[in-house]
Formats: structure tokens, sequence, C-alpha cells
């Protein structure tokens, strides 16, 4: 859609005359501590699978709730505004641990040590910047382009706060709600509507994943002719709300780039492969061999990262004229002091002075280029300042279009790594010195992007209900600095916690080195730490000559002690005293570490990488937007294909709706923003908010209640036919089945009497 100039005004749900408490220091203090704790629980989950949940509705979820219970113990009431703070600061610590828990664990892989240091200011440079880059850009992206980008955890967020609203809000709102009357009935319905979607969601995904109810993925593996094509879908409610909200269109061109991954790519390379008798590089055994997840993780994860930086890039371009519009307005500011002071103009119009956010942004630079555990130079620093700024724009637009939720973050840092990785092979920089500087940029660069994501919903929220802009922008500059200094000691413990230290006896027999040359020290940590604390030189292993590579602990005489096994992407899963360990995949940090040593060992597959880039290009040509369609080539489409349920739902719905009488005469445009405004909607945010919230369940079952989670485990797999068993995929079905017709169900619209 073209850039237009002067879009219909948008009336919030507070005027912006009305004057509310709204940063107060307990909407405040709240916010940051919840974003902390959801920080944690996404770091955690990051770690495990590669995903994590918005946090945004979760967090304004509970800041009712507490809000609402201090009230019955004779406190203030909080208003709309407050609880508008509260998630906004709150919303900071799922973004940082997505882009801390994809990064960072890279470095470990890679052969260095994760260093406090390094992981604490990577977390708060990425997490700043990404704010301030988004605060010139808020009036293009959220006001200008309202009815283009939707925003739908931000639109959903903004319902859940309307819908708790107390009377102090609906007061200033303008809201009569005489007991009984046709509005006060209309309120209720809709809070009933919201929060019955919201503990339905709740109690559906923690039944689902944490008491092992049925399957939360059903799949369905294809045989000849289309052999090793597949087809499944995330039976979850939170990506069903996400798909009703953004509606058909780019639900389904989302879930048109899985398609081509999983029923043409996948099967095509399984079928002229079959016959190969060596593997085929970067893949290391056999196609005949490999299943249709091992074929993506080996090629298609190539051509959808190809596919998305091509894509972004183009959308760039496509949005310079917006981008530059906010720019301009932001530039215009700071040479008029009346437009500069707090109280210029509209509440509602106010953010930080773009001279405070150039001056933060130069700052950063700085930072970043002199810190010594990044290991930066100015090169790198000029990297982040250009990828930043793009990804952030990109990851804006994206989050818009899409959601915070299938926002491919990683794929811009994997886009970010082979830009920067790329320019260091033309400069000669090459080898492991580099990989640190590589990495360092990437991470910076996937938490700025993710960060602004998370900034651009919080603002939609903000900007529908009525809040003040700079007001929801030192809340998340608070959050993602508190959250920033608490994930890094997270990351580290999680390590540690499971770590394994290998009798080196057991893996390297007889291998012996000078230690006297070695001048790194350590200690057991975590667990085996009890059995002792002798200090060890440290020998890095790079070969696999008598044993495998990595991290060994030396005694003083030469000869190998451990082997020091990380807790994240570590291979031993049990202690010398028998004890199980539970690991961290981190799937997205082992494909960064690919990349890095892929193009600086000069090992990438760019071939598959430019298959991307052509598919991109090709949509383009034939006038179809890519983006939207890179990241369904990118995403599993057991991801993506529940989103297009839940856009085929509202496409279902709205066509049965606008046949009503009262549909009659409104235009296109109308009956879109009636549809955004429907009961259906209002279930749908429910859902995302319930699935969101039971991540943090998921997280405290599958991390602290180990033997819970392992005992659920046992029982579903031995006696629950709708968890394993030659019938699970499809009977898992019928629960998914039950919410997906609810939500038509709700989403129906009554002719008028």
């Amino acid at each position: 859609m073209p850039y237009d100039p002067a879009p219909p005004a948008v009336k919030p749900y507070i005027p912006a005359t009305a004057q509310l408490p709204e940063m107060t220091i307990r909407a405040l203090v709240m916010g940051v501590v919840l974003g902390m704790v959801f920080g944690a629980s996404s770091l955690y989950l990051v770690l495990k699978v590669g995903l994590t949940v918005s946090a945004s509705i979760p967090v304004a979820v509970i800041a009712i709730t507490l809000f609402g219970m201090f009230k019955k113990m004779g406190g203030r009431e909080s208003t709309i505004l407050e609880n508008s703070i509260t998630q906004t600061a709150g919303s900071a610590g799922e973004s940082l641990a997505f882009g801390l828990g994809v990064t960072m664990p890279a470095i470990m892989i890679l052969g260095f040590d994760l260093e406090i240091s390094r992981v604490m200011l990577v977390g708060i440079l990425g997490g700043l910047l990404g704010i301030l880059m988004m605060i010139p850009m808020r009036r293009t992206m959220i006001v200008d382009a309202h009815r283009e980008l939707k925003y739908p955890e931000g639109t959903a967020c903004a319902e859940v706060l309307k819908a708790a609203a107390t009377d102090t809000s609906r007061e200033a709102a303008g809201e009569v709600r005489v007991e009984g009357s046709d509005a006060a009935r209309d309120a209720k319905r809709r809070a009933a509507i919201i929060f019955g979607g919201f503990g339905l969601g709740l109690l559906y995904k923690v039944a689902n994943v944490s008491l092992k109810g049925w399957k939360d993925v059903a799949n369905f593996e294809f045989g000849a002719p289309l052999k090793a094509g597949s087809a499944g879908a995330e039976l979850s409610p939170e990506l069903v709300g996400v798909g009703y909200i953004i509606g058909p269109r780019i639900a389904f061109t989302m879930a048109a780039g899985g398609v081509l991954s999983y029923l043409m790519l996948i099967p095509m390379i399984k079928f002229f492969g079959e016959l190969l008798t060596v593997p085929l590089s970067p893949a290391t055994m056999l196609i005949k061999d490999m299943s249709p997840d091992d074929i993506r993780d080996a090629y298609v994860l190539y051509i959808g990262a190809g596919a998305v930086a091509a894509g972004g890039l183009i959308s760039l371009v496509r949005s310079l004229p917006s981008i530059w519009n906010g720019l301009k307005g932001g530039l215009a500011g700071m040479g008029k002091n009346k437009a500069s002071t707090p109280n210029a103009g509209l509440r509602t119009d106010q953010d930080i002075p773009f001279k405070w956010v150039a001056i933060g942004c130069l700052a950063i630079i700085a930072i970043i280029t002199f810190a010594t555990p990044l290991h930066m130079n100015l090169l790198g620093a000029l990297l982040i300042l250009v990828f930043g700024f793009l990804f952030a724009t990109v990851s804006s637009r994206l989050t818009g279009e899409v959601g915070s939720s299938s926002n491919p973050i990683s794929g811009m840092a994997v886009a970010t790594l082979l830009f920067t990785c790329l320019i260091f092979l033309l400069m000669g920089w090459t080898g492991g010195r580099y990989y640190v500087t590589a990495l360092s940029v990437g991470a910076i660069v996937c938490i700025a992007a993710s960060n602004a994501g998370t900034t651009s919903q919080d603002l939609k929220t903000g900007f529908l209900v009525g809040s003040t802009p700079r007001l929801q922008q030192y809340a998340i500059l608070c959050g993602a600095f508190a959250s920033a200094l608490i994930l890094g000691p997270i990351l580290l413990k999680l390590n540690d916690a499971g770590t394994v230290y290998v009798p080196a006896a057991q893996v390297a027999p007889g291998v012996t080195v000078d230690a006297s040359k070695l001048t790194e020290t350590a200690q057991l940590q975590g667990p085996q730490a009890e059995s002792g604390s002798k200090t060890y030189k440290v020998w890095r292993k790079l070969d696999t000559v008598g044993g495998p590579e990595g991290k060994y602990l030396v005694a003083d005489d030469g000869k190998l002690a451990y082997l020091v096994d990380p807790g994240i992407n570590g291979h031993y899963h049990q202690r010398p005293d028998g004890t199980e360990v539970k690991k961290y995949d981190a799937p997205k940090a082992v494909l960064m570490s690919y990349i890095i040593k892929g193009i600086l060992d000069q090992q990438l597959p760019w071939t598959l990488v430019l298959f991307g880039v052509m598919i991109s290009v090709v949509l383009e040509l034939a006038g179809i937007q890519a983006l939207a369609f890179s990241v369904g080539v990118y995403l599993p489409l057991v991801s993506t294909l529940p989103i297009a349920v839940g856009g085929a739902v509202r496409w279902v719905a709205d066509r049965r709706n606008n046949k009503l009488p009262q549909y009659a005469k409104l235009n296109d445009e109308e009956r879109q923003a009636a549809g955004d405004r429907s009961s259906g909607t209002l279930l749908a945010s429910g859902y995302i908010a319930g699935g969101a919230l039971a991540g943090i369940v998921i997280a405290i079952t599958a991390g602290v209640m180990t033997n819970f989670d392992s005992m659920m485990a046992k029982w579903a797999e031995a006696s629950n036919p709708f968890f394993a068993g030659v019938n699970a995929d499809l009977l898992s079905l019928i629960p998914y089945a039950a919410i997906v017709l609810l939500l038509y169900w709700v989403a129906r619209e009554k002719a008028p009497k």
C-alpha cells in the first residue's frame, strides 16, 4: 500500500485532553519486575526450542490482576494508562532473552567462553539501541500506517486493557455504563469474551504441553511420489489467534512459503539426492538417510535465510519514502525549541526529543567501538549502526504485518552475519579471532531488531488506548536495561547447571600437553564443583586426534583431567556419578555458529543462499510482496499452517457477516475495521494472551519440576492414545478443532432485530 500522508484520525480510548495517573512508581516497578521474570522464562524456552512467546499481553493480564487485588485491600484502583506502562516495561525482557539466546551461546559453540561482561554489554547495548532507533519512526509506523500495519499482539493487548478498564478510566474515556444498559451489557460481554478466551487458551495449552493431554504438533509425512514431503501444525491457540487478527491475506502468504519448503523443496532434494553415495555439502550424512527435518536443517534453512534477507532489503527500499517522512519529522523537531519541549502539542503525540535519541545512539556506538569484551573495531560498530537501522525498520514493519510470534528475528540475525562475515572475508579478516567480533555485531543487531518490534507493539497499544508515547519509551528503556542486567548471569547459570566434566580417561586416554605453556586456569563449576576446588590449566583442543575437540582441564603434570562438556549444545547427558543431565540444544545459536565458521573459513553454501534470494526476486517481479512469503520459507510449516487456519476462520466469518443488513452500506475499508472490532477479534486476543502466559507454566514444569514433567511424559507415552500411538496425530486434532470452531461461532454476528 503506498504511503498515505493524511490517513483518517484514530480516536484513542483515553482522549489526549484527559489527565490520568500514568507513569507511577508502582506501575514502572511492577513492569520491570515482571519483565525480568518473563525474560528468564523466555531465555529458557529459546535455549530449549529456539522460540519465545510475546510477553506484552501476559504482563498486561497479570498487572490488571495484581492491581485489582491491591484495590480490594484498600489501595487506589489503577488506570488503563498505568496498566499500559506496566506492560510496556514488562515486554522488554522477552525480546532481550530471544536475542541473547539465539546468538550468545554460539560463542561457546565456537570454542570461546561465555564471559559475563560480554553477555551483559551485548544485552544492554542492543536493547537500548533498538528502542532508540524505533522512536523517530513511531509516527510513520504506528500513526500514518495504522490501516496497513495491524500489529496483532499490540491490538490484542489494547483490547485486553480496554476490557478491564476501571471506573476512573471509563469515566475519562466518556463511557457511560449505567447498570443494566446496552452499553454496560456490551462491555461485560466483551470482557467476558476476552478473559474467557484467555482462560481457555491458558488451560488448553497447559493441558496440552505440561499435562501431555495430546500431541502439541500433529505431523503427517508423505510417501512416494511426494517422498519426504510433510504437513503439520502446532496445535496452539495463540497461533490461531494471530492468524485471525492479521487476516487471511498475510496468513495464507506465509503458509504458502511453508508449502514451498515442505511440499516442493524438501521432496525435490530427496528425489534428486536419494541415489547419491556421498553426502552433499553442507550436510554430513546421505540424503537417503535424512528425515524431512534433517533436509530442512541442512539445506532449506539457508535458502530461507537468503529469501528473508532479500525480502527484508526489498521491503526496506519500498519503505524508504515513509521512513524518510518519519526521520524528517524528527529532524524538524530538533530545530524547533517549542516542539522539543515535553508539553508541546498533544499529550498522545509526544516522543523523546530526537536530539536525545541521536546522542544516545552515538554514545552506544562509541561504547561498542571501545568496549574490550566485545572485541570490536570501528568497522564493526559502523556495521551495527547500518544493519541495526535496517533491521529495526524491517522488524517493525514485519511485526505490524505478521505479529511478534512470527517475526523471523533470527533470520535477520542470519542476514546480518552473512553480510558482516562477507565483508570481513573481503577485508582478509578470517580465522577464530574474528569470530567474536562478527558474532557481537550479529547479536547486538538481533537484539536491537527484536526490541524494535516489541517497542512497536507497545506503541501500537498505547496509540489505541491513549498513552503518552514519551512515557512509554522511558518505561521500555528502563525495562530493557533491568532485564539485560540479570539475563547474562542467568544464561551462565543455566549453562553451568547442565555442564558435565567428563573424565579425560574415558574420551582422550593417554593424551598429554605441556602445562607450562598454558596460562588460562579454571575450576569445576556447577554440581560437580562439590567434588573439589582444585585449580586446573585450560587447554583448547582444536582437532579430533586422540579425542574429541573442545575445552579440557589439565593437571599440573600435563595429564588431561576433564573434558568440559557445556550445558548448552553439549553431548554428554550423564555425570560420572550417574546423574542424568538435561542439555539445552540452542538450535538458533548452532545455526549462527555454522554461518560464522562457514564464511570466515570459506565453507558457506552460497548457492543455497542465492536460491533463496532468487525466490524473493521472482515474487517481487510478479507483483507479490516477498517478505511474508519468505518468512514462511524460513519458518517451519508447523508454525505457519496454524496461522493460516486462523486466517481462514477470519475469511469465512467475514464473508458471512458481510451479508448481514448492518454491513450492506459499508465500503471494504469500513468492513475491515468492523472485523477488527468484532467478537472474533476479542476471542482471538484472549487465545493469544492465554497461550502466551501458558509458556511460563510450561517453562516451570519442564525446567524446575523435572520429575513431574518426566512422570507425565512416561504416563502419556504408555497410556494416552491422544499423545502416543498410531492415531495420536488424528486424535490430537479433536481438541484443536474445538477451539477453532468456537472461534468461528463467537465471530458470527446476528442480524439486528
